[in-house]
């Protein structure tokens, strides 16, 4: 059965498959990396052992994530800016047999759960090993635990397998359209399934991906004018910043595609990559972890449609169902639902968890089988577009109405006086909830002219019951390793 590491021979061997700063392989170079790592790996540990990754983006951390499958473990990446509990939180959940790291990173775990093996000390010796026979599990045997942060409660790990790898890497390669000769920039966390898909895409197209560590927005432009990078795909705090800078001719010429998930993009970032990359393809997408991806608004509808997430992906049946489990009307909001070979195998080790995100899929579902509900109220219109409205839990409900969190944000875009905003519902005995808005002032605006602009924006667009009763400002706003908005966070700062 196909495993991960089969993407690899999808490229042709003279092609650069992987790029680190001044550093190369090609896919015949990688492969034989994979295979010699793979060899070794089997001395260190048994089949259907974890073994954790935490390192920095390097082609050390890209071959270990293939070469782990290759010998019939399961590949356990960690967040390179996680620290030390946390990490002894994921191998001691994981029950990982071994970590990989370096120095810098090694040796902040004063008590690791599990062996340790320094790429200092041990990757000559790694990449040294005899090729690894063909023999190794694939299919439906896991390939990967990719531990996710909810709302509540420490990292998850999500069951991922090597067919929802390779399904996923066919399914996002053909939407986008990745060719042999596209440059993709991995900027995400490998650990991130939207970081790890970078690689997993461009391999199954036999294209070129280039890893950078980015330290500011500009090193993204750069990177991308220096490698003639076709493909960039980030998430919304990255796009706010890097719609605001000025690109070199060069760059924008060279780019095809752009592609955003892990939240909602702001319609006004929207347009202004519209007005930027005139002549790329914009996909603003909807994704779980636990499904991998699930939507894709068609490039073509970005102007008309910015705050669509689109339709079903190749691969994924989406239905927009009430509590009964009955498909909503168009015009109704309902409950996400993800069927098909994308989605996990649920939460590792965590019954509990899984019994409640996975379950068998609605009746009117056409491939059956278990689904991932998603917990987030989506709204499908006539054509079959779908919009999001946020999270059950997060909805907010002010003088018997309810109203969704992602209105009042989208709302705070428009006005042009933030850059990133958060609504949230704050108990009041009068209202049952009123409005707090959490911001940043957009760049040029003090934190007062942010806010008159804001409010009289908000008498003009929105009705009564939407005005926020008091806006918070932040110099920054806490983001998640993967870089998305850290929600859970703000709603514990600001929520009470």
């Amino acid at each position: 059965m196909q495993r991960l590491d089969h993407l690899l021979d999808r490229g042709t061997l003279e092609t650069t498959a992987l790029v680190d700063r001044d550093r190369s392989l090609s896919y015949a170079e990688l492969k034989k990396q994979v295979s010699a790592v793979a060899g070794s790996l089997r001395a260190l540990v048994a089949p259907g052992d974890r073994v954790a990754v935490w390192l920095p983006k390097s082609l050390e951390a890209v071959v270990l994530m293939f070469a782990i499958g290759r010998a019939g473990a399961i590949a356990v990446p960690l967040n390179p800016v996680l620290r030390g509990q946390q990490v002894q939180h994921i191998l001691a959940d994981s029950g990982a047999a071994l970590l990989i790291s370096h120095r810098p990173r090694g040796g902040m775990l004063a008590d690791s759960p599990c062996p340790v093996r320094l790429l200092e000390d041990s990757w000559a010796e790694l990449a040294a090993g005899q090729p690894a026979d063909d023999g190794a599990p694939g299919g439906e045997a896991l390939a990967a635990l990719l531990y996710t942060s909810g709302s509540t409660g420490r990292p998850k790990g999500v069951m991922v397998t090597h067919r929802n790898l390779l399904v996923g890497a066919r399914s996002v390669a053909a939407y986008l359209g990745t060719q042999a000769d596209d440059r993709v920039l991995s900027v995400l966390p490998l650990s991130f399934d939207f970081g790890f898909s970078q690689l997993t895409t461009a391999f199954h197209a036999g294209a070129r991906a280039v890893l950078l560590d980015y330290l500011t927005p500009r090193d993204v432009v750069q990177a991308c004018l220096r490698h003639e990078i076709t493909q960039l795909a980030a998430v919304p705090p990255l796009w706010v910043q890097l719609a605001a800078l000025d690109w070199p001719a060069e760059a924008v010429a060279a780019m095809r595609t752009l592609s955003n998930s892990g939240g909602r993009l702001p319609v006004p970032t929207v347009q202004a990559l519209r007005r930027l990359f005139p002549d790329a393809r914009l996909h603003l997408m909807y994704g779980l972890t636990e499904a991998f991806r699930s939507t894709t608004l068609p490039p073509e509808l970005a102007d008309s449609h910015p705050a669509s997430i689109g339709r079903a992906i190749p691969d994924a049946e989406i239905l927009v169902v009430r509590a009964d489990g009955t498909p909503t009307d168009d015009g109704e909001a309902g409950e996400l639902v993800h069927s098909g070979p994308l989605v996990a195998k649920g939460y590792w080790r965590d019954a509990e968890r899984t019994a409640q995100r996975f379950r068998p899929a609605p009746a009117a579902s056409k491939l059956g089988g278990m689904a991932v509900w998603s917990g987030d109220t989506v709204v499908r219109d006539a054509d079959g577009l779908l919009t999001f409205v946020g999270r059950a839990d997060e909805t907010i409900k002010t003088m018997g109405t309810r109203v969704s969190p992602t209105e009042i944000e989208e709302l705070a875009h428009q006005s042009g006086a933030v850059s990133a905003a958060v609504a949230l519902g704050v108990a009041d005995a009068l209202a049952g909830q009123k409005i707090r808005l959490v911001a940043t002032a957009a760049d040029g605006f003090s934190e007062a002219e942010a806010e008159t602009r804001l409010i009289a924006h908000f008498r003009r667009e929105a009705a009564p019951f939407m005005q926020p009763a008091a806006i918070v400002w932040l110099d920054a706003f806490p983001v998640s390793a993967n870089g998305k908005l850290d929600r859970a966070t703000i709603r514990e700062r600001f929520g009470q």
